[in-house]
């Protein structure tokens, strides 16, 4: 089965207070950023013949269409060397700091 990965973020131009508040957070930590705008990334296995209706899937449940827009893409295999992806992190594509506090948690 593939996996799909979509991310929803606000239409431009609808207030995003999460995204305001950690701008704001990150300015006191010392860490300035112009803009932040946050969203959510859901990650789907879909069985082949369902593919097609990921757009509607998206459409009518997973996101707002009113105030969301909406990216899917293909997740890559995952590479099958054990020291993990071209940049020295996660063969999933996370960094390497990621993978040790997704470890961490765990």
């Amino acid at each position: 089965m593939p996996t799909f990965r979509i991310v929803v973020m606000l239409k431009p131009g609808v207030l995003d207070a999460p995204g305001q508040a950690v701008a704001r957070g990150l300015a006191a930590l010392d860490f300035p950023a112009a803009q932040v705008r946050m969203g959510k990334v859901i990650e789907l296995d879909v069985a082949d013949d369902q593919v097609h209706r990921l757009d509607e899937m998206c459409a009518r449940f997973l996101a707002n269409p009113l105030i969301e827009t909406w990216e899917i893409a293909r997740r890559p295999e995952p590479s099958p060397v054990a020291g993990g992806g071209p940049d020295g992190g996660a063969s999933d594509g996370t960094s390497a700091g990621a993978a040790r506090v997704r470890e961490a948690g765990t």
